[in-house]
């Protein structure tokens, strides 16, 4: 089973989705953990993201895709995988969806996690200070939630033309969301 996680920062995302990979004994593709991975095994990929990366720019969906073409060839990616944030742009969405068709696969679910922007903020201040992550400043909180409208918005679009979205409101406590996750994906 093959399923995509979407959702603006501080919804959850990587909480659901690890404790859904769990659930399922599937792994769990996050960008950020995926592209590190590729550095350091220095895969040509991952030289690729690593010169892009310490320029200070954006990946690109081609480097994005090159790693998710390397992670899907994986067997431990071959019953299925929980995609956490992948897929940012609809060129990454119809890239997704044309590297599963080629193994024979589909995206069998989209899970959206729909979260008021004010709980966002106030979750994201609290794990800025409980983790100190400097990403999780308000400047950036705010220049985050806006690329995420402006470029993962139209991804949600794409993907309710196709089926298979399933909206979760995402307020409450992490058990009480895992089981509106857990009531759409039946196991």
């Amino acid at each position: 089973m093959n399923i995509l996680l979407l959702g603006p920062p501080g919804a959850g995302k990587g909480t659901q989705g690890a404790l859904l990979a769990e659930r399922l004994g599937l792994p769990k593709f996050a960008t950020g953990d995926l592209l590190r991975d590729a550095v350091k095994r220095a895969t040509p990929v991952g030289l690729r993201a690593k010169a892009v990366m310490e320029s200070g720019q954006l990946v690109s969906d081609d480097i994005i895709m090159g790693v998710v073409r390397d992670e899907l060839a994986k067997p431990e990616a071959a019953q299925g995988v929980i995609f956490d944030g992948v897929v940012r742009t609809v060129p990454q969405a119809e890239g997704v969806t044309r590297l599963l068709g080629e193994r024979g696969r589909k995206m069998d679910c989209v899970l959206f996690f729909e979260v008021p922007d004010s709980e966002i903020i106030a979750r994201i201040d609290r794990r800025r200070t409980i983790e100190g992550r400097v990403d999780d400043d308000p400047v950036a909180v705010a220049t985050r939630l806006k690329a995420y409208r402006d470029l993962t918005t139209p991804v949600l679009e794409w993907f309710k033309t196709r089926g298979a979205v399933h909206v979760i409101p995402a307020v409450g406590g992490i058990e009480e969301i895992a089981g509106r996750v857990q009531s759409i994906i039946g196991r």
